[in-house]
């Protein structure tokens, strides 16, 4: 899935506008789900089971449901502007699109 190291450099991005109070809680479990869908996304792809590949990329698919669910989240909270959410909502859903056609 090319193209997703751009999408993961505007989350962190995104993320450096979140208030110092709340970079060990939100902000580390947001980063750490968008680290997830990037390394299970890998790890299915090089994974030489039929049977591991198909759960890499629905652990992925979870990560990435986690993502959105965090971003939605920080917005209600105030943390980023709506216009930032609805930038990363088509990538999110495009994505999401990729790996359940997987």
């Amino acid at each position: 899935m090319a193209g997703n190291e751009g999408i993961n450099q505007s989350y962190y991005t995104l993320t450096t506008s979140f208030p110092d109070s709340k970079k060990f809680g939100l902000l580390s479990q947001l980063r750490r789900a968008m680290i997830s869908v990037a390394s299970n996304i890998a790890e299915g792809s090089s994974s030489t089971s039929p049977k591991d590949q198909p759960r890499f990329y629905q652990i992925a698919y979870g990560s990435l449901m986690e993502v959105l669910s965090q971003v939605l989240i920080a917005d209600e909270l105030g943390f980023i502007e709506n216009n930032k959410v609805e930038e990363i909502r088509e990538p999110l859903s495009q994505i999401s699109f990729k790996l359940n056609a997987l």
